[in-house]
């Protein structure tokens, strides 16, 4: 049997404490050999067996890590996967990719020339919410469809004081931030768009980079729109598709960080069951018959994700979600950035 997939997480913020680290730590194929936390002492108390380096680049010269999670701000995104790559690792990469798609592009191409894993972390595909839309594409419950719309609420009119997020930095902004999540989400669903538009602002006083979003992505026959704020006090339904014979919402409902902020341990099985209460409707048209009934979204788990890292690096299996994807979706924002700049539907070859 093989030995553990000895692994480094690069930094212990919130992405390590609450994303990586516990799923690292449970899954039976890891051992969670090293936490760069560069001043605390937070991850030695949490994870006493668990090595603490002070910097990235002892992680990454330590001949035994196998596996490098890059969960650091985005603008160093490339640079720390770049030199683990380099070194010879395997490597997870925090959403954003990267800042530019050249970037994404560079890093794909230097995995595929080095044969070693390079993986996007989109723990979105894996929630609750997201698995019952999948579903209702895929039975095609709907008829054609002709219309979605997803939404990434939120409501924080003051400010996170994080520059690499909402600072006048490359990569900053919202739709860097959670534009990754549902433009991975879209494209999942439906492949590669034929057309952009995009509205991207400003809300709030005194903020450099972007906090909201709209984005019309143009297919043949269907159109998505994807939307974020920061002014959303009373949230609506995440998901909202419509076609020829009926119509799906869906709340964002998954459990899963909140359960992790309480200190629940994850694990391969269902850790986290969803919601008691409905948190979805559907009205659509079924063998002649119209049916409008609430619905019950299934459980995510994000230790699918590592399930599928784990799995491809032991058996060959397919990459959960390779640097191409990653590589797409930087390439959408930016188009998006275009499409505000200069006023126009910008095509997508």
């Amino acid at each position: 049997m093989r030995s553990p997939i000895k692994t480094g997480i690069c930094s212990f913020g919130m992405s390590g404490k609450l994303f990586h680290a516990p799923f690292i730590e449970a899954h039976p194929g890891f051992e969670l050999t090293v936490i760069v936390e560069r001043s605390k002492d937070e991850a030695k108390l949490k994870y006493p067996g668990t090595k603490v380096y002070r910097s990235i680049d002892e992680l990454i010269a330590d001949p035994e890590i196998e596996l490098v999670i890059v969960n650091t701000p985005v603008q160093t995104h490339y640079e720390f996967a770049a030199k683990a790559l380099a070194a010879g690792k395997n490597v997870v990469v925090e959403k954003p990719f990267t800042v530019t798609s050249n970037e994404a592009a560079e890093l794909t191409a230097m995995a595929t020339r080095k044969n070693l894993l390079l993986s996007v972390y989109q723990n979105r595909r894996y929630d609750g919410d997201f698995r019952a839309i999948k579903a209702v594409v895929e039975t095609g419950i709907l008829g054609d469809l002709k219309e979605m719309e997803i939404r990434y609420d939120r409501y924080r009119p003051g400010l996170s004081g994080k520059k690499h997020k909402e600072g006048n930095l490359p990569g900053s902004g919202n739709l860097f931030d959670l534009g990754p999540h549902i433009i991975d989400q879209t494209l999942q669903l439906f492949g590669w768009p034929q057309q952009v538009f995009a509205d991207i602002w400003t809300m709030r006083d005194n903020v450099p980079s972007d906090d909201y979003f709209e984005l019309l992505l143009y297919y043949d026959g269907l159109r998505i729109r994807l939307k974020a704020t920061v002014m959303a006090r009373e949230s609506f339904y995440a998901y909202i598709l419509h076609g020829n014979k009926g119509s799906f919402l869906q709340q964002r409902s998954d459990l899963q960080e909140q359960q992790l902020l309480t200190g629940a341990i994850p694990s391969v099985g269902n850790w986290c069951q969803p919601p008691a209460a409905a948190d979805g409707l559907l009205h659509t048209e079924i063998n002649g018959e119209i049916v409008k009934r609430e619905t019950h979204s299934s459980p995510g788990n994000y230790m699918d994700y590592y399930e599928g890292i784990y799995q491809c690096l032991t058996t060959g299996a397919k990459n959960p979600v390779p640097g191409l994807d990653g590589e797409k979706t930087i390439r959408i924002i930016e188009a998006a950035f275009q499409s505000m700049r200069e006023k126009r539907v910008i095509s997508l070859s």
